[in-house]
């Protein structure tokens, strides 16, 4: 049976990156010849044997239990998101499938789509597995891109901002927020291993892309909850936002973000005339929904 591949990616990389001598340990000498940790050095620090945490990291069959995954977490300096992402990826065993594999159609229950759309002075979408875009508001459309207009196929935020020129020239950063945007999706990943649509769209991503074929083997994982994000609008220029990252009550697996201008002169100024200028019509027809039904086959091409 093939081993944990993910589980094997991940703990190297993550032992690779820690400086020995941080920990008070030789950064030279004969018996270092790769960077970071040795083996025995995380089995030690986490007080289990080499032989035990060897057999995990080569992705062998064994079930570690919670306390001994917190102690190698503590040991590799994992933060939450890692330490939640180790966990899923023990979790999955290798040539199984899980029971109830996770279906590959989302969507947003009417009451967040009548809440989402009652943000008037806010930009807000809600993001489901794999950054699939279940939901915009009229401020979302005009700031970032319509989703609505793409096929089904082509909402998702990883898939637009990583591949879509457009998105090239919104984000100042473009670079950071689409390697962040990779790491989301490794997380997503680890949480649901057996998820189809996951999977094409990252061989779709590693093969049109060199950037996220790059980032994607970092084995990088981040969890999103605020923060800022500097634009290059075409309609009003320059202009930073502030964020919110919130979970629906129920919806474990669905993100409500919200948008707002930061507090400088230029982005409130911005902001203001984004949305005068771009004041929804009413009556605003309702976008065709070309998403396959849950039971439909077609979900899982």
């Amino acid at each position: 049976m093939a081993g944990n591949v993910d589980l094997t990616q991940f703990l190297r990389r993550c032992r690779d990156r820690i400086d020995p001598e941080s920990l008070g340990l030789p950064e030279r000498g004969a018996y270092r010849r790769v960077p970071g940790l040795r083996r025995e050095e995380v089995a030690q620090l986490a007080g289990v044997s080499t032989d035990y945490y060897t057999r995990l990291e080569q992705g062998r069959s064994i079930t570690p239990s919670d306390s001994v995954l917190d102690a190698i977490a503590e040991a590799l300096r994992l933060d939450s998101a890692e330490r939640t992402h180790l966990h899923d990826l023990v979790k999955t065993r290798p040539g199984r499938r899980a029971r109830h594999a996770t279906p590959s159609v989302q969507r947003a229950r009417p009451g967040l789509l009548r809440f989402l759309e009652s943000f008037s002075d806010h930009a807000a979408f809600i993001l489901g597995r794999r950054g699939d875009i279940l939901a915009t508001n009229h401020l979302c459309r005009v700031l970032i891109a319509d989703f609505d207009a793409m096929p089904y196929r082509e909402r998702n935020l990883t898939r637009w901002i990583v591949l879509a020129p457009e998105a090239r020239a919104l984000y100042v950063d473009w670079e950071r927020i689409a390697a962040e945007m990779t790491a989301i999706l490794r997380l997503d990943a680890g949480r649901h291993p057996d998820d189809t649509r996951t999977a094409q769209l990252v061989g779709e991503l590693t093969m049109k892309s060199e950037h996220f074929r790059r980032w994607w083997d970092d084995h990088r994982v981040l969890t999103r909850t605020h923060g800022q994000k500097r634009f290059h609008h075409p309609l009003v220029g320059e202009l930073t936002i502030d964020y919110q990252a919130l979970n629906p009550p129920g919806e474990d697996d669905q993100t409500l973000f919200l948008y707002m201008p930061a507090g400088d002169r230029t982005s409130q100024e911005a902001w203001r005339l984004l949305a005068d200028w771009n004041t929804p019509a009413p009556g605003r027809p309702q976008p065709a929904d070309d998403a396959p039904s849950p039971s439909d086959d077609r979900s899982s091409l």
